[in-house]
C-alpha cells in the first residue's frame, strides 16, 4: 500500500511539474511593438542571468540537495525561496530517500528569459515517469523554481513556510 501511494504521488507529481510552464501576455500590443518589447526584454534579462547549466551540471546540484552530509544552510542557493524554510530541502531528500526515488535530469532547454525547463525521469522501483521542471535563474545561481518546490513539497504531504 505504501509503494502505491508513493507511485501515486510521483505520478501525480510529474503531471504538475509537465503543466507548470512561464506564459506571457502581450496586452494587445501590436506586432511590431511586441516584436519591439520581446526583444528588448529577452536582450536585457539574457545580460543578467548566468549560462544555462548543462543536464550534468543540474544533475550535480540535484545530487548535493539530496546529500545528508551537506549541511541545509548550503543548500538554500539551489530552490528559489529556500531561505524561508532552510530545512525543506533536507526533509524533501529524506521523503525522496525514504521512497526509494530516483531523479535523473534528462535535457535543459533555455527560456532565453531567464528561466530554463529541464527533461527529467523520476523512478520509484520499476516504475518510472517522465516530466519537467523549471528553474530560475536567481543571484546569478540557477535554482529550481519555487512552484516547482511547492509542487514537491505537497507531493511529500510536507508543510513549509516557503509554500504558504
Amino acid at each position: 500500500m505504501k509503494l502505491r501511494k508513493i507511485t501515486v504521488a510521483t505520478v501525480a507529481l510529474a503531471a504538475a511539474l509537465t503543466m507548470s510552464a512561464c506564459s506571457s501576455d502581450d496586452g494587445g500590443s501590436t506586432e511590431t511593438t511586441a516584436k519591439t518589447t520581446t526583444a528588448t526584454t529577452t536582450t536585457e534579462v539574457v545580460a543578467d542571468y548566468p549560462p544555462v547549466p548543462t543536464p550534468e551540471e543540474l544533475q550535480a546540484s540535484l545530487d548535493r540537495a539530496f546529500d545528508e552530509t551537506v549541511p541545509a544552510e548550503e543548500k538554500t542557493d539551489l530552490v528559489q525561496g529556500a531561505e524561508l524554510d532552510p530545512t525543506l530541502i533536507d526533509q524533501v531528500a529524506a521523503a525522496a530517500k525514504q521512497a526509494g526515488a530516483v531523479i535523473t535530469i534528462i535535457d535543459v532547454n533555455d527560456n532565453e528569459n531567464g528561466t530554463a525547463t529541464a527533461g527529467i525521469e523520476t523512478q520509484l522501483g520499476d516504475q518510472v515517469a517522465t516530466g519537467t521542471v523549471d528553474f530560475v535563474a536567481e543571484d546569478g545561481v540557477w535554482k529550481l523554481s519555487k512552484n516547482n518546490a511547492c509542487g514537491i513539497v505537497a507531493a511529500a504531504q510536507l508543510q513549509t513556510p516557503a509554500c504558504p
